[in-house]
């Protein structure tokens, strides 16, 4: 089985569940899943992990991420982008440096109500169902950080009302709202044109592949040297290696003491140090994240044994 962690990179009409699908069929196994989904319509980086590495898949969502976008002025729509059906469109009389102080308004701690055409579940159904079914239903505006946002291009001409920006945001974040509500704010509407995700963690555009070229590393057995191990995504973490008696208890998902590690003094300065470590099983194999409990107690957090 393949462990580890591939950078793809999405391309249109494509679902994140297509692409976790291709996967399963050019790696011939099952335990595959994706780090957060990307609209169909959405371009750019999908961490999938492989095998043991799924682990992290809850890890890898809770992210950052930045986004490029494209923010089209003068158009509302039901899906909050250039898909969807027009609601309203407006003439868009604003000036550059209305653009740019409504758009530095948006950056810091912020709350966001989550769009109707989404994943979200109320009383057990997505909300895109629920749209699809002309329903619309109460949304909780939710909390959300937006670290940063960089404006690229603007372009206001009389027949092209565009801004194109790169966001910097924390998890649970809709660029389409933000783009949606940019608009708002600028009282002519506006809807996102583009979405292209750049950076999930350390996972960046510049490194991703393509489902066509892990296919073809596949064939030539070269598809795991593209690929990050789980070890190497807690690179600040230190290693700690158990002893024979500790192996015992790690192989069972136990906590460990001190006595259970190699160099037991060394162990204890580096606890005094650092909270989280990665622990090496007696054959040199990375099998787990223990955190330390007190001064001579470490429990499991995250378990990759197999």
């Amino acid at each position: 089985m393949i462990n580890g962690i591939i950078n793809i990179y999405k391309e249109k009409d494509f679902t994140s569940h297509d692409v976790v699908a291709k996967l399963r069929g050019i790696t011939k196994q099952k335990k595959i899943g994706h780090t957060g989904t990307l609209d169909p319509d959405a371009t750019g980086v999908l961490p999938v992990c492989l095998g043991n590495a799924t682990k992290l898949c809850d890890l890898l969502t809770d992210k950052d991420k930045e986004y490029e976008t494209v923010l089209l002025l003068g158009k509302v729509t039901d899906t909050q982008d250039i898909t969807g059906e027009v609601l309203q469109e407006s003439q868009v009389q604003v000036t550059e440096e209305q653009v740019r102080e409504v758009i530095s308004s948006f950056i810091g701690d912020i709350e966001q109500i989550p769009p109707m055409y989404s994943a979200l579940k109320v009383n057990g159904k997505k909300l895109y169902e629920l749209a699809r079914e002309g329903k619309v239903v109460e949304r909780k505006p939710r909390p959300i950080t937006i670290h940063d946002i960089e404006i690229l291009e603007i372009k206001l001409t009389e027949d092209c009302h565009e801004i194109r920006m790169r966001v910097a945001c924390s998890k649970g974040t809709y660029i389409r709202t933000i783009c949606h509500d940019i608009g708002e704010a600028l009282g002519c509407g506006g809807c996102m044109k583009s979405l292209v995700r750049t950076k999930v963690s350390n996972f960046l555009l510049a490194d991703a592949i393509t489902l066509g070229e892990a296919q073809k590393l596949q064939q030539e057995g070269k598809l795991t040297e593209h690929m990050i191990s789980v070890a190497d995504m807690f690179p600040h973490y230190p290693k700690v290696y158990v002893n024979e008696e500790g192996n015992r208890f790690l192989a069972n998902g136990n906590p460990l003491k001190l006595e259970h590690v190699k160099n037991e003094e060394e162990m204890k300065q580096l606890l005094a140090e650092h909270k989280e470590v990665r622990i090496y099983n007696i054959d040199g194999q990375f099998s787990a994240i223990y955190e330390r409990q007190g001064a001579s107690m470490l429990k499991p957090i995250k378990m990759f044994l197999g």
